[in-house]
């Protein structure tokens, strides 16, 4: 047996069934989930269609790299989404989704016989990072956060040594749990010290598409190409239909950037069987062709956020996001109560259940930056939402 797989630590939804055993929801009412970030919105009809016209596709073994059709569909949208032009042959790749491809990067690009190798990732963050570097043979190093810009990852915590050690950098904007995207200075400060130690970076960006302030957020391959790195050295980009079209189920995304580090992906995942369904390929096609459902979907989270937030704000430490569908609340000291134990009352006495944020986080540099802080995820309707909003504000001591 593998004797790094005891170094993974159990995923947050499991710790939340731990938490929860033996606890009696309010049978007053009616449960709401708030929890996972699952999106609840309908899959768009259209794309359930293009995956059944698909079906005849399930008597070929499809190809690693993707149907051409595939890979000219993600370089269309990168075009009319980033103004970029990258080359469908070799620039990009289908992905089973932005949790294998995470994974199965990270085992691609770190060398463990380089003494100390090193992986770097943004605290609160996203477990696969941690899982991924552990099981690579690698350790990871928590990047501080800063409370006071959002939860912004703040790079310069980082030391010079733990980055002359570092192959892997992970960057998640918009970020999840915080919903913070990182602007183009940042990306030009982490670029410098790519160049300057050599490490890879992989910016997991499957939150992109949902956004309610202005301009949509800037993505990393956009940033390399604002700052002239046409080439996109050192850089893979992430990006899933999951969120964005509504399709958890279809596990359908692609990976994008530096095509040396593309080549090498593909060479791992025809030996790691990575290919995607053509039905999926059909399906995904048809879905990175069409704008008007993400719109549509976009303005529902819009519709929740603006309704949920004002009700929380009333009593707890929240804001509206820069992007993605969680709010990152803070617990209010008043209540006496640890985030696992807010979570706890609440699911008791309110049948709501939220993710303490200590389980998004990891303690570095003597604090857990998510301690005292709850994840909610509004992927319910938005009279689901609007109803779990009210519940936590009475639990929180709103008055009514």
């Amino acid at each position: 047996m593998n004797p790094r797989l005891s170094l993974l630590q159990p995923y947050p939804f499991e710790r939340l069934r731990q938490l929860f055993a033996g606890i009696t929801p309010s049978p007053g009412h009616a449960p709401i989930s708030l929890g996972i970030g699952e999106p609840r919105h309908a899959t768009p009809a259209f794309i359930r269609q293009a995956l059944c016209d698909g079906l005849d596709g399930l008597a070929s073994y499809p190809s690693t790299a993707g149907d051409p059709a595939l890979r000219q569909a993600f370089t269309g949208w990168l075009q009319r989404r980033y103004g970029l032009a990258l080359d469908a042959a070799t620039q990009v790749l289908p992905v089973n989704g932005s949790r294998e491809a995470l994974f199965s990067f990270t085992q691609t690009v770190i060398d463990p016989a380089r003494e100390g190798a090193t992986v770097v990732c943004p605290n609160p963050f996203y477990q696969i990072y941690e899982g991924a570097t552990l099981l690579a043979s690698a350790r990871p190093h928590y990047a501080p956060s800063d409370p006071t810009r959002n939860f912004a990852v703040d790079w310069a915590g980082v030391p010079e040594e733990v980055w002359q050690r570092t192959q892997l950098l992970f960057v998640c904007s918009p970020g999840n749990p915080t919903g913070a995207v990182m602007p183009l200075p940042e990306w030009e400060k982490l670029f410098a010290l790519s160049d300057r130690h050599g490490f890879v970076i992989a910016s997991d960006e499957c939150y992109s598409e949902i956004y309610f302030q202005g301009e949509p957020p800037l993505g990393g391959l956009e940033a390399a190409a604002r700052l002239g790195r046409q080439d996109f050295r050192n850089l893979v980009a992430f990006t899933s239909l999951s969120k964005r079209s509504n399709v958890p189920g279809l596990r359908s995304g692609f990976v994008a950037g530096d095509a040396r580090l593309i080549q090498a992906f593909l060479l791992y995942r025809t030996y790691h069987g990575g290919a995607m369904s053509p039905a999926v390929q059909a399906a995904s096609i048809a879905a990175w062709g069409d704008e008007a459902h993400v719109q549509a979907n976009r303005d529902l989270y819009r519709q929740k956020f603006e309704q949920v937030t004002p009700v929380l704000a009333q009593v707890l430490d929240v804001r509206l996001p820069d992007a993605g569908f969680y709010l990152w609340a803070g617990v209010p000291e008043a209540l006496g109560l640890s985030d696992t134990d807010f979570a706890r009352e609440l699911l008791a006495q309110y049948n709501v259940t939220v993710l303490p944020g200590s389980y998004l986080a990891r303690e570095a540099q003597g604090r857990n930056p998510g301690a005292q802080r709850v994840r909610m995820a509004l992927v319910a309707g938005v009279d689901e939402c609007l109803e779990a909003a009210r519940r936590i504000a009475r639990f929180a001591g709103a008055p009514g």
